[in-house]
């Protein structure tokens, strides 16, 4: 008779019952709680891997010229418009430059007007026909008597004087253009560095970060502010390789983004996927758009990618209250029932947290396992 209420106390015990999430429980005859048998679950396996939340649009504005700084539009959170003057470098030096290269520009178109002049005297008035002697009688004996006896000898050829002549005032007129042309183009460098001296919106966003201060001086290529459209942000990740295989552009990954400072899980869009991977982690960098208003620049965010290479090789991945986990450390663990009736300590790798209080389990479990759903603190591996 002892035997038989025995064996009904030991059916009772292990009397099965349905949870509240549609899992498998049963009591354990040992006092250590309810056990679950793991199921199977039919959603895809992910795996969460954290990124940064950045801006969709941003920009260092660098120095292009050395200088002291004069000028800075405002602080970090400051909003402006695009075209609005940022930055500002003391540019007194370059404006008494352009002031001299213009003084040289009109000395230079000068010389050009009085070399053309002088070619179109030459050109009507040739120097060769001019005597060379005085007024009067000389000039009358030099032109009857000197001139002619000149030409007849052959000792001057006035016709090579003349074109000589005229190529010398043609070349002072060439002269006088090249130096015009290169004036303007000092003129134009100028401009240019004037133009550098004024970092200026490039589009509507705010200041991030301000690197210097007015007073300071700076060197080309030197950062002096961070600039950045915040109206949309992305998350940055660096994804595995094996995991980028099941993303593809604007695809909508649902509920699958926590951030530090929003409580509730969001949707993200892929946006874009780079298309070389890094050479020393062997990981590819993907960007994901989130809604407006969810976390600010520079937060931690956590996505959770599909994880299609797992799920093709294993299947479907067992699945098992949250409850069940604790840790060693940073090491999620359970508490597992073996074939002989006594507890066993196992390491698990966690998978994705679902809605109904349930996680998914990577490696470390199978289907029909049974653990512990909720182990108490003196539960150790072999009782």
């Amino acid at each position: 008779m002892s035997n038989i209420r025995t064996m009904r106390a030991l059916i009772a015990a292990f009397f099965m019952t349905v949870g509240s999430s549609g899992a498998v429980l049963a009591q354990d005859p040992g006092g250590f709680g309810e056990i679950f048998v793991v199921q199977a679950s039919d959603r895809q396996p992910t795996v969460s891997i954290g990124g940064t939340v950045v801006p969709y649009k941003q920009v260092t504005l660098a120095a292009q010229i050395p200088g002291r700084v004069k000028y800075i539009a405002g602080i970090e959170g400051d909003a402006f418009k695009e075209g609005t003057l940022l930055v500002a470098i003391d540019d007194s030096e370059l404006l008494a430059k352009r002031a001299a290269a213009y003084a040289q520009l009109a000395s230079a178109e000068a010389e050009l007007r009085n070399a053309g002049v002088q070619y179109s005297r030459e050109l009507w008035s040739p120097k060769s026909k001019a005597a060379p002697g005085g007024m009067a009688i000389p000039n009358l004996f030099d032109q009857m008597f000197t001139r002619p006896a000149e030409e007849f000898i052959g000792e001057r050829d006035r016709g090579a004087e003349r074109s000589a002549d005229l190529f010398a005032s043609t070349t002072r007129i060439e002269q006088a253009r090249s130096a015009i042309m290169r004036i303007r183009s000092e003129i134009q460098a100028i401009e240019a560095k004037l133009r550098d001296a004024k970092s200026l919106a490039p589009f509507d966003g705010v200041i991030m970060d301000k690197m210097v201060e007015v007073g300071d001086t700076v060197q080309p290529g030197v950062p002096m502010l961070r600039f950045a459209d915040i109206t949309w942000l992305q998350v940055e990740l660096d994804v595995p390789a094996r995991l980028v295989t099941g993303l593809q552009e604007m695809m909508v990954l649902k509920k699958a983004a926590t951030f530090d400072d929003y409580a509730e899980p969001v949707d993200v869009r892929v946006a874009q996927i780079y298309p070389m991977a890094d050479a020393r982690r062997h990981t590819i960098k993907v960007k994901f758009d989130i809604p407006q208003g969810i976390s600010q620049p520079g937060m931690y965010a956590k996505i959770n990618i599909p994880d299609t290479s797992h799920a093709a090789a294993t299947g479907s991945l067992p699945v098992i209250p949250a409850s069940a986990i604790r840790y060693r450390g940073s090491l999620p663990v359970v508490y597992v029932q073996n074939e002989e009736g006594k507890v066993e300590l196992r390491l698990i790798r966690e998978g994705r947290r679902l809605d109904n209080g349930m996680v998914t389990v990577l490696s470390g479990l199978a289907p029909g396992d049974r653990i512990y759903v909720n182990p108490r603190p003196g539960m150790i591996s072999g009782s």
